[in-house]
């Protein structure tokens, strides 16, 4: 058993020197595949470029993909050529190489399990694309839909302004026509009282020129009676006088 195990890892290194040497071929499929696994590429391409690099009479290990089409990685006939010349029976070799190829397709079958093909790739991103369109679609719907909302809102603000404009313009010409209004009753009753009060004075005037009219009459009236009083006593005192002086010389 020890020198089963020690020819299998013997014939494993010998393979994978053998794989670094001449399998050229496989260390690029296998970067390819993983390259696959990262950008979503399809396995088709992989295999026909790796079938430009292998020769055509010889054993390929190889990949069969559920299209049917198949990706080779290890060249099993230089393998097994390899391990005989390390001196390995041939069907230690073909074993040992047998193994490594059935390792090698079920560990990339795992991994083709797990990636996913160039179209089912395709419909992901025409999903997304949709969804996104979609997305965008409603954003812009959306954004349509609010700024009409706020038109509406600001059309609706500007009519409350200019309705509430209109009805203070009419509550001030409506206090102002009221104060314009007392302030000409005002006036009106103050040129009134104005008109009453000159008419009073006038009448108080005339009243004071006919009373000052009549006690000038008086005055004169009485005045002319006094001369009159005045000269009739002088005339009794004149005839009294002539009266005595007749009588005093009579007596002499």
């Amino acid at each position: 058993m020890g020198a089963s195990k020690r020819m299998i890892q013997l014939g494993v290194d010998s393979g994978i020197r053998l794989s670094k040497l001449r399998g050229i071929n496989a260390a690029s499929n296998i970067n390819r595949l993983q390259q696959v696994g990262a950008s979503g590429h399809s396995y088709s391409s992989l295999s026909s470029n790796s079938s430009g690099y292998r020769l055509d009479y010889r054993q390929i290990s190889q990949l069969v993909k559920p299209t049917g089409k198949r990706v080779y990685l290890v060249d099993t006939l230089a393998l097994v050529r390899s391990l005989e010349a390390q001196g390995i029976p041939s069907k230690h070799a073909e074993a040992i190489t047998s193994a490594m190829t059935l390792v090698l397709d079920d560990s990339l079958e795992n991994i083709s399990q797990n990636l996913i093909s160039k179209a089912e790739m395709q419909k992901i991103v025409m999903a997304q694309e949709a969804n996104l369109s979609k997305f965008k679609s409603e954003v812009q719907s959306s954004q349509e839909h609010h700024f009409s909302l706020l038109q509406r809102e600001a059309e609706k603000l500007r009519t409350d302004i200019e309705k509430m404009r209109g009805e203070l313009r009419y509550e001030i010409d409506k206090v102002t026509a009221g104060q314009r209004l007392d302030l000409n009753l005002e006036r009106g009753r103050i040129r009134d009282e104005l008109a009453n009060q000159s008419a009073e004075t006038t009448n108080l005037t005339n009243k004071l020129d006919r009373e000052i009219h009549a006690l000038r009459a008086h005055l004169e009236a009485a005045k002319f009676d006094v001369i009159k009083y005045c000269i009739g006593t002088l005339v009794s005192m004149s005839a009294v006088g002539i009266g005595v002086i007749r009588i005093f010389t009579a007596k002499h």
